[in-house]
């Protein structure tokens, strides 16, 4: 199918599913008519003979192409490994022996930050591992799952963009090395690590809120409702009245994540041609940026489900038949969230490849006679409106990158680190806080935490943190791309936004209360 260009009709997709899954809830009604609404759009500007029919299959066409069938297996394989383990009694075991040693709800937030800057080799490894290991522990302390999704979101993919050795900057490393700019796409790539505002202050975020109890807006109603015993986890019926044996240990929980994560490892190298043939990818920096990481990821489930079956069923712990159902259940458990992968990859692709959404963003930031000096924060706005948009960080940096180089050169090449900077953390705003985003999307899967819910608590904090990125990359521009002021301007942004918006909610909430 050839591309139409629609013009700012391009946009009205993604903000039509996302406008509707903010008010209705129903987030498959909304992504559905988001899909179909940009098909319309396509086969009405392609002077389609019978509108209503080539609306749907050009959805259907769309959907099928962009669907990521290895993603769609390890999340239904680690489904899969989350249940059985549940029935051998390993979160229960597991449960146990952290709250031992885990006293304090702060310490059961810090515990799951530092899991989550630790895993940095992929987002979707992060999402639903880390969901997994610490829900037992933030359970029993009483924290909200909508906290712990925003948790894990947020040590996802603003992790993995600073992290040269992840998934992620093999991405940009190859975004940076078809502009042909740079002499060392991953040089490049280092240097921009420094300016990455929404990272470095997601992150110093994230702290802020474990270390000091900061809450507001919805997620303070998230958090007294967790007090009162209401979590707001999406429970899984099946696993609430399976048998869980009672002869667990912790070591049917530590050995098949571990076996998960060496097996990921392995799997990013092997695909990446680390032990193949030629000799260029013989590095684990080279091997990482030619893997496909979601190959590997599905080698990494099917494994340690491996290492579950011979640990479990020899054992008696888990019965045949009843390690069998209990994939099967697993599979079942992630179903919701596979669906809304599909229907936002299906999204994404007809905004991206049929309405020429990319055509639309570069005439906006090419054609509006920009300054230079605004050249960063007004690229850093495009990039999260793009991003927020498509729900993709990846396929804005591949679209931006090579139209922002140039411009960047032209203007004032001075500025084309920091630019750069502010195209990939636009990226990463979109990638963490758009609904139809696939870590946001997969943060609440591991979470268990409902999707919509988790949006809307998780949406001020980016939002707010997006702010201070705006004005630092905004004195950055009129300083040259001077490090220490621009930043110290987001980090003072943040720090008094974040205090008067926490004021306001305590003042709020105690005005409830007494009411």
């Amino acid at each position: 199918m050839e591309a139409y260009n629609a013009g700012w009709l391009s946009i009205l997709p993604p903000v039509i599913a996302i406008v509707l899954a903010l008010v209705t809830k129903e987030v498959f009604f909304s992504l559905m008519l988001g899909v179909l609404s940009g098909t319309f759009i396509y086969a009405v500007g392609t002077g389609a003979e019978n509108v209503v029919m080539s609306t749907v299959e050009v959805a259907f066409e769309t959907m099928t192409k962009k669907v990521d069938f290895n993603i769609i297996i390890f999340c239904s394989l680690l489904g899969a490994l989350v249940y059985v383990v549940f029935l051998a009694g390993g979160s229960r075991a597991y449960g146990r022996w952290a709250s031992k040693r885990i006293k304090t709800k702060r310490a059961a937030l810090l515990s799951t930050s530092g899991l989550g800057i630790t895993i940095f080799i992929d987002d979707y490894f992060n999402c639903l591992t880390i969901g997994t290991v610490m829900t037992p522990v933030t359970d029993t302390l009483k924290v909200s799952r909508a906290k712990l999704a925003y948790i894990i979101d947020a040590t996802a993919a603003p992790v993995c963009i600073i992290a040269p050795v992840s998934s992620w900057a093999a991405a940009v490393g190859s975004s940076l090395a078809s502009t042909g700019a740079f002499e060392s796409d991953f040089a490049a790539f280092v240097s921009t690590i420094p300016y990455n505002f929404y990272a470095l202050l997601s992150i110093i975020m994230v702290f802020a809120v474990c270390c000091l109890n900061i809450d507001f807006g919805p997620m303070a109603r998230s958090e007294a409702r967790a007090e009162q015993g209401n979590l707001g986890n999406v429970g899984n019926s099946a696993q609430a009245e399976a048998e869980v044996s009672q002869k667990g240990t912790i070591a049917e929980m530590v050995v098949p994540i571990v076996s998960l994560v060496i097996f990921a490892c392995l799997g990013f190298l092997y695909n990446g041609g680390y032990w193949g043939d030629d000799p260029k990818y013989h590095t684990i920096a080279a091997a990482l940026g030619n893997c496909t990481a979601s190959k590997g990821l599905v080698w990494a489930s099917f494994g340690a489900l491996t290492v579950a079956f011979i640990q479990f069923v020899p054992r008696g712990l888990v019965s045949m038949k009843a390690f069998l159902d209990g994939c099967i259940e697993g599979m079942k458990a992630m179903l919701p969230a596979n669906v809304i992968l599909v229907l936002a990859w299906t999204i994404s692709g007809v905004c991206r490849d049929l309405l020429s959404t990319p055509v639309f963003v570069e005439q906006a930031v090419t054609g509006g006679g920009l300054s230079a000096g605004f050249l960063p924060a007004i690229v850093f706005l495009v990039a999260a409106f793009l991003s927020f948009s498509t729900g993709t960080a990846w396929g804005t940096f591949g679209i931006l990158i090579p139209i922002v180089v140039p411009v960047a050169q032209a203007l004032d090449p001075q500025l084309l680190v920091v630019t750069l900077s502010a195209t990939l953390a636009g990226s990463v705003f979109g990638d963490h806080s758009s609904p139809i985003s696939d870590t946001t999307i997969l943060s609440s899967a591991g979470a268990g935490c409902d999707h919509i819910e988790h949006v809307s608590t998780q949406l001020p904090y980016a939002l707010v943190v997006a702010i201070s990125c705006f004005v630092g990359y905004g004195v950055a521009g009129l300083t040259q791309g001077s490090l220490l002021p621009s930043f110290l301007a987001a980090l003072v942004t943040l720090a008094v936004a974040v205090f008067v918006l926490h004021k306001i909610s305590v003042n709020r909430m105690r005005t409830a209360a007494n009411g």
